[in-house]
């Protein structure tokens, strides 16, 4: 599609989030909340809908919604009502799925999220809680349908966003900071392929400047951040093209096909009065209390936007350094509590995104799994800081050392490794000037004008110190030689 076409319309994107909650037991019964087992194990009579059995709403499920809505700005609703939603699918068992109609637990919050060098608030509609259905398997050459039905009621909450996401990298770098939440709160593990968390996106297309909405599609099927920016990239510009051939955009739920990078339609969208919502008869209403509030408000933890501000403002970090740092909460923690150990912050956050982080990826690891704590890293970074080792040797041997036995501390295994820096100025003095001696055409070549050679002097020198020279007093004493 040529620009000036493309420059014709706005797209207007929202997006609706589902994800599953990580409590021990499902929604509105006692079953395993457990990804993984054998299909059709974590069953009872109440998740299969059998007559007779009554839900109970799950207590830590509430609080996971509160903390999410308390996390993106919203509104926390003292008294909830639960709905049932209808419709018929092989893998719902009741043949209804309870939910929050009118009464959302969060409402009218918002998230502010960065999108290159510009900041961006995006509202958030609602938060609601509900439960998933079950799966629904289609194997490759069968012609029958197999259902796992150990999903069936695992708790999810549905984040629904404003419609203020304009371009595939808003909506990438608010899905990444929705990621982030759930992971910092410990309420969700993030993992898009397991289905832990889900996205719709609803897509449509104005001319810029009308003051009316188009019609909306919803697509579905998104397995990754990456495929929701293809999947907007692709339906905005079919959308309009239907537009500019003077066609209609139906409202339809669509599926995205990730090898094709293309949308297909699935079927005309439902209404709200499909669904036939009515209260939720077997379960009272859900009061909230202040002293419930306030708990689990006191509860939260430091979240990504509050670490990227003590990182940027407080620590003096580049936006670039911050954004890496919080990318995972292990490691924005880590870095946390290095940075209260050390007055080098800069230092820090260069161990941690690089020795530190090359050593778990080299070795597929996590940040729980790696061997030193932040004392032992600040003490690496104090006998840089204080001239008694350079980083070269502190990162290739000392570091090293370290991890084979993380039970050392740094300066002990300075020590004994006999890795501390020569601080003796004669001593150093006479190795300048052996470099200088053993090197006089070289010498002559820098007095003439080729300061390059610098580099070859300090290479020289290190090899005579065994690299412990403080590169500092090296640096100096090896200038005034040269200088003469």
């Amino acid at each position: 599609m040529d620009e000036a076409t493309l420059a014709k319309y706005q797209p207007v994107i929202g997006l609706e989030v589902h994800a599953q909650l990580l409590t021990h037991s499902k929604m509105y019964s006692s079953d395993e909340n457990e990804y993984g087992v054998a299909p059709n194990t974590n069953l009872s009579v109440i998740t299969l809908g059998h007559p007779g059995t009554l839900p109970k709403v799950n207590r830590t499920a509430v609080e996971f919604a509160m903390k999410m809505g308390l996390a993106t700005n919203c509104q926390i609703r003292r008294d909830n009502l639960f709905a049932r939603k209808n419709y018929f699918y092989p893998d719902l068992p009741k043949g209804y799925q309870i939910t929050q109609d009118k009464t959302p637990i969060c409402y009218d919050g918002h998230l502010e999220v960065r999108v290159g060098e510009e900041t961006k608030r995006i509202g958030i509609t609602r938060i609601h809680m509900e439960e998933d259905a079950g799966k629904s398997m289609h194997l490759a050459g069968e012609t029958e349908t197999l259902v796992d039905l150990n999903r069936a009621g695992v708790p999810l909450i549905e984040i629904v966003s404003e419609p203020d996401i304009r371009t595939g990298d808003e909506a990438y770098a608010y899905l990444t900071e929705i990621k982030k939440l759930v992971e910092y709160l410990g309420i969700c593990d993030g993992n898009m392929e397991e289905g832990s968390l889900r996205c719709d996106a609803n897509i449509s297309v104005m001319l810029k400047g009308a003051d009316k909405f188009g019609m909306k599609v919803e697509v579905k099927n998104m397995n990754s951040f990456r495929n929701v920016q293809r999947a907007i990239a692709y339906e905005v510009e079919r959308q309009i093209n239907l537009l500019e051939a003077g066609g209609e955009v139906v409202s339809e739920t669509r599926g995205f096909d990730a090898a094709s990078g293309t949308t297909n339609g699935q079927r005309s969208k439902e209404t709200l009065n499909d669904y036939r919502y009515f209260p939720e008869p077997d379960l009272p209403p859900l009061v909230i209390s202040d002293e419930w509030l306030h708990r689990v408000a006191a509860e939260l933890p430091a979240l990504p936007q509050q670490l990227y501000s003590r990182f940027t403002g407080e620590l003096g970090l580049s936006s670039y350094d911050a954004s890496v740092l919080i990318d995972q909460k292990e490691v924005a923690l880590f870095f946390d509590d290095l940075s209260r150990l050390t007055p080098n912050a800069k230092a820090a956050a260069n161990w941690v995104m690089g020795p530190v982080k090359s050593y778990l990826n080299e070795r597929a690891l996590t940040m729980a799994d790696f061997p030193l704590d932040a004392a032992q890293l600040a003490g690496i970074i104090e006998l840089i800081d204080a001239g008694k080792i350079n980083y070269s040797v502190a990162s290739k041997q000392l570091f090293p050392h370290l991890l084979e036995h993380p039970t050392a501390n740094a300066t002990g295994a300075a020590e004994s490794l006999g890795l501390l820096t020569q601080a003796d100025n004669g001593e150093l003095a006479g190795l300048v000037q052996q470099v200088l001696d053993a090197n006089p055409a070289k010498v002559a070549e820098y007095r003439a004008g080729k300061k390059s050679l610098t580099g070859m002097f300090m290479g020289e020198l290190m090899k005579l110190t065994g690299g412990k020279a403080d590169p500092k007093l090296a640096n100096q004493l090896l200038r005034a030689g040269l200088d003469g």
